[in-house]
């Protein structure tokens, strides 16, 4: 009679151990060797679905998406104030592989916000800042700065409209002085301007206007002027 091992279909006591410890679907909370807790759902033994994230140094609290392990989809990011002992509420909105990705709005801690889309965790995209000192920016951004084209309104009413490059002024534009009803079309570099014309813009309705009007420069081609110098500019770059 052959010998027949008993275990030969059998898994052993520690793959069934093994087997069983593998977290899969909705689980009560999880505790991590550092003290962090999830609750939610798993797959293949990585946070999957939706879930609920403590950190425990710093109190933070993420609830929504995951995607094998990481915040995946749409979640909110909260922050314990230790002051209050209260949450406050972060950024809301889209996440991928981890980031800040897609739409979303992000708290900042000296009250300024931006809504607006995000790419790996920075502003890239259309965004709306309001700013703490109440200005508001709303544009294109790239890599966490105004890029492309915009508009920013100033808290005294000024405002800009134009071409940006790296977080500045850069490009064709537009700046509105309402104190004295002039608006400045030119060229800018660097968030300086370079070459351009003031023109009086709601004079008659400025506060405090300036007291001789803009003189009239008598020019064969203006636009030919502006293109030039605009040229010239551009050729140092």
């Amino acid at each position: 009679m052959p010998y027949i091992n008993a275990n030969q279909n059998h898994p052993s006591f520690s793959t069934l151990l093994d087997i069983k410890a593998q977290k899969c679907g909705l689980r009560h909370t999880i505790f991590s060797v550092t003290g962090n807790e999830y609750t939610g759902e798993w797959q293949d033994n990585q946070k999957h679905g939706k879930g609920t994230q403590v950190w425990k140094k710093s109190g933070a609290i993420y609830d929504g998406d995951w995607k094998f392990g990481k915040r995946d989809g749409y979640g909110t990011y909260s922050v314990l104030v230790p002051e209050t002992k209260e949450y406050a509420r972060k950024y809301c909105g889209g996440w991928q592989n981890g980031k800040k990705h897609g739409y979303g709005m992000y708290f900042y801690n000296n009250s300024a916000v931006y809504e607006g889309e995000w790419s790996e965790g920075l502003r890239s995209g259309w965004g709306r800042m309001y700013y703490e000192n109440e200005d508001i920016y709303e544009g294109e951004w790239l890599k966490d700065k105004n890029h492309g084209q915009g508009i920013i309104r100033l808290a005294n009413g000024s405002w800009y409209e134009g071409s940006w490059n790296d977080g500045k002024k850069n490009g064709d534009g537009k700046f509105y002085y309402p104190d004295k009803g002039q608006l400045y079309e030119g060229f800018w570099v660097d968030g300086v301007a370079k070459c351009g014309t003031l023109l009086d813009f709601g004079r008659d309705e400025a506060p405090t206007p300036t007291k001789y009007p803009i003189p009239k420069i008598q020019l064969v081609d203006m636009q030919m002027v502006l293109r030039e110098a605009q040229t010239t500019y551009l050729d140092q770059f």
